[in-house]
C-alpha cells in the first residue's frame, strides 16, 4: 500500500500539500535517508524525516479529522512565525500530539472573525481550492455614502491587479452616521480581496469580520480570542462542501 508523499503527509497533518511541496523543494524531507521528490510514492515501511525529525506513518488506518474554529482578533497574523515578532493565530491554539493545525485560508492583520483549522491536509486543500467555490461571508463597515451604481459594479465584477473579482451577494445591514454595514459573499480567498473591491469604488472599509466559511457560521456567543472544536456533524458538512466523503 503506497500513496504520493505530499498527500500522505498532508493527510497526517504535517501541513497542506503546498507546504509539503515547499519543504520537499527545500530538501527538508527525506525518504530512507535520501531527499524526497515531489510525487514519489511512499509506504508504511519507508523511513520519513521532516526537518531531521523521524515521523511515524499509519497508512493502514484512518486518522480522525479534527477541525478547530477560532475567533481571530485584530493584530494577529496567519503564519506560524512572524519576522516582526507579532502575535500569530497559532499562539493560543491547543497543542496536538503527532500532528499539527493547518489553517484553512487566512485573514489579514486587521480582519477579525471566523478562522478554521484542521488536522486533515486534504480537507484544507479542498476547502481552499478555487475550483470548489466555497463561500466566504463577511460583515463590512464602510465609511462614506455608497450608491446603487457602486453596489451594482461590485456585483458585476471589477478587474483587480490580480484578476477579476466580484461579490456574489451584497445585503444592506444598516448603520448610522458616516458608517454603514453590509454583508457580502465572495467565492475565493485572495489577499485583501474584500477590502480591495470596496477600495476600487473609492470607499474605505473601517471594520471587517468574517462571519461564515462554507456551511459553518460564526456563533453569535463567541468572542475574539476564543477557540472551540467543531462536532462531527459540522465536520461532515465541511467535507460535503469540499466534495470529500464524510466517513473519515
Amino acid at each position: 500500500m503506497s500513496e504520493r508523499i505530499q498527500k500522505v503527509l498532508a493527510n497526517a497533518g504535517y501541513g497542506s500539500r503546498r507546504e509539503i511541496e515547499t519543504l520537499i523543494r527545500a530538501g527538508k524531507i527525506t525518504v530512507n535517508s535520501k531527499p524526497a521528490e515531489i510525487g514519489q510514492s511512499i509506504g508504511i515501511k519507508d523511513r520519513i524525516t521532516i526537518n531531521s525529525r523521524p515521523i511515524r506513518l499509519h497508512l493502514d488506518r484512518k486518522i480522525k479529522t479534527k477541525v478547530l474554529a477560532y475567533y481571530k482578533p485584530a493584530g494577529e497574523v496567519c503564519t506560524r512565525k512572524d519576522e516582526k515578532g507579532r502575535d500569530t493565530v497559532f499562539k493560543n491554539l491547543p497543542r496536538l500530539r503527532n500532528s499539527r493545525w493547518i489553517n484553512i485560508g487566512r485573514l489579514d492583520l486587521n480582519t477579525t472573525g471566523l478562522l478554521l483549522f484542521t488536522t486533515d491536509g486534504e480537507l484544507a486543500n479542498k476547502l481552499m481550492h478555487p475550483s470548489n467555490q466555497i463561500e466566504r461571508e463577511y460583515a463590512v463597515r464602510v465609511l462614506g455614502k455608497v450608491t446603487k451604481d457602486q453596489l451594482q459594479a461590485l456585483r458585476d465584477g471589477i478587474e483587480l491587479e490580480d484578476g477579476f473579482a466580484r461579490f456574489t451577494d451584497i445585503v444592506d445591514s444598516g448603520g448610522e452616521g458616516a458608517n454603514h454595514w453590509y454583508h457580502v459573499v465572495i467565492m475565493e480567498g485572495r489577499n485583501r480581496e474584500v477590502r480591495r473591491l470596496w477600495e476600487s469604488q473609492g470607499l474605505k472599509v473601517t471594520r471587517l469580520i468574517r462571519t461564515r466559511f462554507g456551511p459553518y457560521i460564526l456563533p453569535r456567543k463567541k468572542h475574539p480570542g476564543q477557540h472551540w472544536r467543531l462536532d462531527e456533524a459540522d465536520i461532515d458538512k465541511l467535507k460535503v462542501a469540499a466534495n470529500l466523503s464524510h466517513s473519515a
